[in-house]
């Protein structure tokens, strides 16, 4: 089917839940995406940070066929030589001892809410306002935004909300029920919010005073994307439990809990968590950031992406860690979205002033700079 041909199908088959741009994707490679009329793109949102190597790099592609080849699926009834190899690495990175593997972010924070209820035998949770932790009834509980709670309501009861970076805050809502504070080192989805330097640190001795749990939502931040493989190992930290997902495996779906707490036989599962192609992609990832130094690549560039940015005009403010960039704008950031991808330049609007940046780990300045020619002149001719 033609690109038309394509969309017609979309309207008619699948569920209207994604505001889609006009455009048919059809291939990738690196920093770049093609359209199915054979337009090029630089693509910075790599499938919302999914692709810290870009898109069909030979070795993930190697990985996935070899895999493929060999054996897909045979269910957590048995042993699984890539997930144990895969748990091993997560584990000497995170400072944590056991994984749970399931297919997604919002999987991941699920497994960590109800290990949570486990471990403490209480009910309550602490997030913070504009937060985002995913869609699923647990995971949007935990989640802020009015838009995405009210029409599922009555959500999972237990959950409170306290303004982010604010420490006070936090042990002032502390409860006998509180079982653990969840929170994201760094809020993607809220425009790429950094907090002070030692917020987690702080938040990680009151849940420790106070003998609850902390869980650091990685899903957006983890994977080499702010300069260390998890965002929280830049506060000195190790949490109690901790998600990641998105970039784990370069784009094949893979979500993972990790703690030194665990759930027994029965408590939890899923299906096709940590089947033997994703742990294999993620293998060989995971293996490429660590070798290449792309985390240092991550903050070298990222660094000097945010200087340039500075400079453009109607930007206000520029803020991030490593590969993971907000710029605020005094105009509407999607429309600037918009032009920047009729000019060539795929970039994401996180709130209506915020454009958000998530280019691959190896990226480099010379793309940066193609991507900034592009933005500057959709920005002057704002």
């Amino acid at each position: 089917m033609n690109a038309e041909q394509l969309k017609q199908a979309d309207a008619k088959f699948i569920m209207p839940t994604y505001g889609r741009y006009d455009i048919v994707m059809d291939k990738g490679k690196g920093a770049f995406v093609f359209d199915k009329d054979g337009k090029k793109y630089i693509d910075f949102v790599q499938g919302i940070a999914c692709s810290p190597l870009g898109h069909s790099h030979p070795a993930i592609s190697k990985a996935i066929s070899f895999q493929a080849k060999k054996l897909i699926q045979a269910s957590n009834y048995f042993y699984s030589e890539a997930q144990i190899m895969l748990a091993k690495k997560l584990c000497g990175l995170s400072g944590l001892s056991k994984c749970f593997f399931g297919n997604s972010g919002t999987e991941a924070n699920e497994a960590a809410l109800k290990l949570a209820k486990k471990i403490t035998k209480k009910t309550d949770f602490i997030a913070c306002e504009n937060a985002f932790h995913g869609r699923s009834h647990g995971s949007l509980s935990a989640t802020w935004k009015a838009s995405f709670r009210e029409p599922f309501f009555p959500l999972v009861e237990g959950f409170s909300f306290v303004p982010y970076n604010d420490v006070a805050a936090m042990e002032k809502a502390i409860t006998p029920k509180t079982a653990a504070v969840i929170l994201e080192p760094i809020q993607g989805e809220a425009g790429v919010v950094v907090p002070s330097s030692d917020y987690l640190e702080k938040v990680s001795a009151i849940c420790k005073k106070r003998n609850i749990l902390l869980i650091l939502d990685e899903v957006q931040t983890g994977n080499g994307r702010t300069g260390s493989y998890f965002a929280y190992q830049q506060s000195g930290i190790v949490p109690d439990i901790v998600t990641t997902a998105k970039g784990l495996a370069n784009g094949v779906p893979i979500g993972v809990c990790l703690s030194n707490f665990a759930f027994e036989a029965g408590n939890h599962a899923s299906t096709f968590g940590g089947n033997s192609l994703a742990c294999s992609a993620a293998n060989s990832t995971v293996d490429i950031i660590l070798k290449q130094d792309l985390m240092k690549n991550a903050t070298s560039v990222g660094d000097y992406f945010m200087q340039k940015l500075k400079a453009l005009p109607h930007i206000i403010s520029v803020r991030g860690k490593g590969l993971l960039i907000g710029a605020e704008l005094d105009v509407d950031a999607k429309k600037v979205v918009v032009e920047c991808i009729k000019e060539g330049l795929i970039i994401n609007s996180a709130t209506p002033a915020t454009l958000r940046f998530l280019p691959p780990l190896n990226i480099t300045k010379k793309d940066v700079d193609a991507s900034l020619k592009i933005l500057e002149k959709v920005l002057s001719n704002g």
